[in-house]
């Protein structure tokens, strides 16, 4: 019997995880409710006009919210979400990602919430699991100007129905791929807003050549963001070869001794 690889599990698991809560959620507060609470918050900041700002070099800088990860564990000791935002934002990230998995990553949805109450001037980033309307209706409630889209895990048609969902709200669909057949989904799906995630989703490793493999594909009025496996210099400096709008970064800046430098460097300014 084949054995199976134990990565590809843990994904599966947040998934099933991620439909658990999903379900209890709209037993608490159903999904009708939900949307007139979200429809009546005000308009975002447009997240794709800050990754394509000409005011800031690119790659422009999305800095991740960011408490432990599945493979690394716990990344920050002293997790304050409110502190890690204000210092994105002062010291020149174009964009913030807030991770809102709880059980995996040790995010919340307050955090975005209370994130967006700070009124940073720079849009936010839902980053999960989603799967479900609901979920998006959640993200624009909490004060979102995007959601995650994860090609990997979804069907094209779901796919298909966030991206649209999300746009209807004003919210712009990050959709994140892995690979070739990954990305023509995407682009057949409409996306606008692509993110190449240079980790591989069986093994966890990453190689930033997934970025420069796929960026060619691209047509050129798509936006592109470079994620993970950013943690120097010289990693932003290939990003910017590679000729991406944007990078998203987490772990390279959470376990930094100075956040704010970090920021900085990645910030390019």
């Amino acid at each position: 019997m084949a054995r199976r690889n134990p990565n590809q599990d843990i994904l599966e698991e947040i998934f099933a995880n991620k439909r658990k809560e999903v379900m209890r959620a709209r037993e608490q507060f159903p999904l009708e409710k939900l949307k007139l609470r979200a429809l009546q918050t005000p308009v975002p900041l447009n997240f794709l006009d800050a990754l394509t700002n000409q005011d800031k070099p690119a790659p422009r800088l999305i800095a991740e919210v960011k408490k432990k990860s599945p493979s690394k564990g716990l990344l920050s000791k002293n997790f304050d979400p409110i502190a890690l935002a204000t210092t994105y934002a002062q010291n020149g990230a174009a964009a913030i990602s807030v991770l809102t998995d709880e059980r995996y990553f040790g995010g919340n949805l307050g955090y975005l919430r209370m994130i967006a109450e700070e009124e940073l001037g720079i849009p936010l980033l839902r980053k999960d699991f989603l799967y479900d309307i609901y979920q998006v209706f959640e993200a624009r409630l909490a004060g979102a100007s995007a959601v995650l889209i994860i090609v990997a895990m979804l069907k094209k048609n779901r796919i298909k129905e966030l991206i649209q969902e999300a746009q209807s709200l004003d919210l712009t669909p990050l959709v994140e791929v892995h690979n070739e057949a990954e990305l023509e989904v995407a682009l057949d799906c409409g996306a606008k807003l692509i993110g190449i995630n240079n980790r591989d989703l069986k093994t966890f490793r990453t190689k930033l050549d997934v970025t420069e493999r796929l960026k060619p594909l691209i047509p050129d009025d798509v936006t592109v963001v470079g994620e993970s496996g950013i943690h120097t210099a010289e990693d932003v400096q290939f990003m910017a070869n590679v000729g991406v709008d944007a990078m998203l970064i987490g772990e390279g800046i959470v376990v930094a001794e100075d956040v704010g430098a970090a920021v900085k460097m990645f910030s390019q300014t």
